[in-house]
């Protein structure tokens, strides 16, 4: 019920094209009355923001079919070694975290039954971050009391997250893996080895990740896979909208220069209904969604209802 609550939601907050939806006629729901509460984000507590520090190969897939994309992986692993330069290549990574972090610790508290006002409200709970990086949301979960596991396809980002973790007793403990293509499943080189060894976790979350991956559904499948009954699975992207690319690509890359040219492929981009039929089909259940609303002005990012370029989606897994 709570899926088709968002979906209607959806469609009233975005107009996206629906051409994915045309081939799952039994996807299409009736127009019904939107009871999903409207929470102002704004006003939601905002987690400080993460050390900043310096100092991240590409592991290559077997021939078993993965939603790895191949050039992903070697573009990120020519930046790796700058993911702690607060002003360098991943600088609207670390200006976004703290608004990442107040949806997270939102939903998550509130899923788990967790006081949000306390200093390690995820104390006993293990989250899996998948496609790490450097270790920039890892560290600050682990510093709220969650066991974390990060994992990434790029060794050179897992080096440098084990070397920034190391500098704090509070994130040393993270446990980072770089896994390798070995399974005899269609899954994500970065989760097939955990989905191999059974591993499930409370929360799954994969933040920036699966506009980056060649098969979003099997990518979706894994994380599922590594979802434990009743956790939670969080992933944010960007909407393949023309404002998202006026602004993710031709303002951010070309304009701007945020981010390196080329850093973001529009035709990779998913619609939030695309993510919520996408994800329907994976056994998780879309409970909440958000947008990220970027204010000139402040230099700040912020949680929003408007969800037509970045936004972000809480789902849970059925118990």
């Amino acid at each position: 019920m709570a899926s088709k609550l968002v979906f209607t939601r959806l469609r009233t907050l975005t107009r996206p094209s629906l051409k994915v939806l045309s081939q799952f006629p039994q996807f299409i729901l009736p127009k019904i009355s939107p009871e999903i509460h409207t929470r102002q984000y704004s006003d939601l507590p905002q987690p400080p923001s993460v050390d900043t520090v310096a100092a991240p190969s590409v592991v290559s897939s077997s021939n078993v079919k993965s939603s790895l994309n191949e050039n992903e992986l070697r573009k990120f692993s020519a930046i790796a070694e700058t993911w702690w330069d607060a002003d360098g290549p991943f600088k609207p990574l670390h200006v976004m975290n703290p608004t990442r972090l107040a949806f997270i610790r939102s939903t998550l508290c509130r899923h788990f039954g967790k006081d949000p006002n306390c200093t390690r409200p995820f104390e006993g709970l293990k989250f899996v971050d998948v496609g790490c990086g450097g270790g920039i949301l890892s560290e600050p979960l682990a510093r709220m009391g969650a066991t974390v596991t990060g994992v990434d396809a790029v060794e050179k980002n897992i080096k440098i997250a084990r070397l920034h973790a190391d500098l704090d007793s509070l994130t040393s403990s993270i446990d980072y893996r770089c896994t390798t293509a070995e399974a005899d499943v269609i899954t994500i080189v970065w989760t097939e080895k955990l989905v191999e060894e059974q591993m499930q976790y409370d929360a799954v979350i994969s933040l920036e990740v699966i506009e980056h991956v060649a098969e979003p559904a099997e990518f979706c499948k894994s994380l599922s896979a590594l979802t434990s009954s009743g956790g939670a699975t969080i992933i944010s992207t960007i909407n393949r909208s023309m404002r998202a690319y006026a602004t993710a690509i031709v303002v951010a890359e070309y304009v701007l220069h945020w981010l390196p040219r080329g850093t973001h492929q529009w035709s990779s981009f998913l619609t939030p209904e695309e993510l919520v039929l996408i994800l329907q089909r994976a056994s998780i259940s879309v409970q909440e969604m958000a947008g990220f609303v970027y204010d000139p002005l402040t230099g700040h990012w912020s949680l929003s209802d408007d969800i037509s370029v970045n936004f972000i989606a809480f789902g849970t897994k059925k118990g």
